[in-house]
């Protein structure tokens, strides 16, 4: 069973999504602006992902320039991701002790 975070507006996410289903892979859909993440998830998904918080960033978003993110510790990105999920990078996806960043799209083949 994969775990896809979510933004259905977004269109790597989208295709991501695609390629999942085209696959004929079980998937749970997460959509993490409606739902926002807690920190504890947040922090699974780093662990997850072998990343830094930076690498799980949306850093050409306008609320990272806003929010004057840029060099912050690591305790700060992860806030700053709990407070605004727009700035969590999209799509990550899950499968058991695995996961990706869906850009590009591609990347979710190794899951399978």
């Amino acid at each position: 069973m994969l775990t896809i975070y979510h933004n259905p507006r977004c269109s790597k996410s989208r295709q991501t999504l695609s390629l999942i289903e085209e696959n004929n892979q079980a998937v749970t859909i997460v959509e993490y602006l409606k739902n926002p993440l807690t920190k504890s998830e947040i922090n699974g998904l780093l662990n997850t992902l072998s990343v830094n918080p930076i690498e799980m960033m949306r850093t050409k978003e306008a609320e990272f320039k806003e929010q004057n993110l840029k060099g912050a510790d690591d305790e700060t990105l992860i806030n700053a991701m709990v407070a605004t999920p727009k700035l969590i990078e999209r799509p990550i996806v899950v499968k058991n002790d695995k996961a990706i960043i869906g850009r590009p799209p591609e990347n979710v083949l190794t899951l399978f």
